[in-house]
């Protein structure tokens, strides 16, 4: 655990306002290491990307199990710190929540984040609600804090707050909502959706810790947001839908038109085997 905990203390380090953590999300070993080969100061999975790559579709329909191997054969691949997005917890209760903490550190990565939404039969049997209950929520946090700590190692706990991404709350709610998270054990808040500066300076300025935003085509530059106050910046799952967009364009190219245009501008096989044939 000692390498894990000097990994988490430098994950925990790049977070600061105005120069922010800036992550491309990862899905898989190849992804991290090119990732990784770019500069990166720490690679983030995806858990779309990482769910699309197993053949599940994302929103809790992964198992932990699973979920957890990926995200250890990422975590063994580089040597920057790797942070998991594991969904809501792949638990159903809090103390779920923290067994899953504790896999993920067994798997090599030194942060989380953890969402509050809720999906399908779970997001049915409480009359279609798109959030968990301010309190929940909070336990859950809670029991992941718990968990590292009594690992020993300060894992970042990232809150994901999904107010504006699912319709189901203002920036009022979203700031008692991070206030409760960070009281809870959270380290930083996760808001993805809003872009525009005047509500991500409102987040940034309102959250009592570190901020992320998800950023994507048409969102201000890393520099612009920097000067917001953002903490940190992620993608999401933006790279792993561009690669795809990308494998189907060739393929479609290749079935109707018989074709390759849409290869070129590729990663050179022999770049690409050297970096993955390089020992971590």
């Amino acid at each position: 655990m000692t390498d894990l905990r000097a990994q988490a203390l430098t994950f925990r380090e790049l977070h600061i306002p105005g120069r922010p953590l800036v992550l491309a999300n990862a899905w898989d070993t190849v992804s991290a290491r090119v990732v990784e080969e770019a500069g990166a100061l720490a690679v983030a999975t995806t858990s779309a990307g990482l769910a699309w790559d197993l053949g599940a579709a994302d929103g809790d329909r992964l198992d932990r199990d699973r979920a957890l191997e990926a995200v250890g054969l990422i975590a063994a691949a580089v040597r920057v710190p790797v942070s998991a997005d594991i969904e809501t917890g792949y638990a159903e209760d809090a103390q779920g929540v923290g067994d899953t903490v504790r896999a993920v550190l067994a798997a090599g990565a030194v942060g989380v984040n953890i969402e509050d939404a809720l999906y399908g039969p779970d997001q049915a049997r409480r009359g279609g609600e798109a959030l968990r209950s301010v309190a929940e929520q909070a336990e859950r946090i809670a029991a992941a804090r718990e968990a590292a700590d009594s690992a020993g190692v300060p894992l970042f706990v990232n809150a994901r707050i999904d107010t504006y991404l699912r319709g189901a709350g203002d920036l009022a709610a979203t700031l008692e909502r991070a206030a409760a998270f960070l009281a809870a054990g959270a380290d930083g808040v996760f808001v993805p959706g809003p872009v525009d500066p005047v509500t991500v300076k409102a987040l940034a300025e309102g959250v009592d810790g570190p901020l992320n935003v998800m950023a994507g085509p048409g969102a201000p530059s890393v520099a612009e947001l920097s000067s917001l106050g953002v903490a940190r910046i992620s993608v999401g799952s933006g790279i792993a839908q561009a690669a795809h967009a990308l494998v189907r364009r060739a393929a479609r190219e290749l079935l109707d038109t018989g074709t390759y245009e849409s290869l070129a501008g590729g990663l050179d096989y022999g770049e690409l085997n050297t970096l993955l044939g390089k020992g971590r």
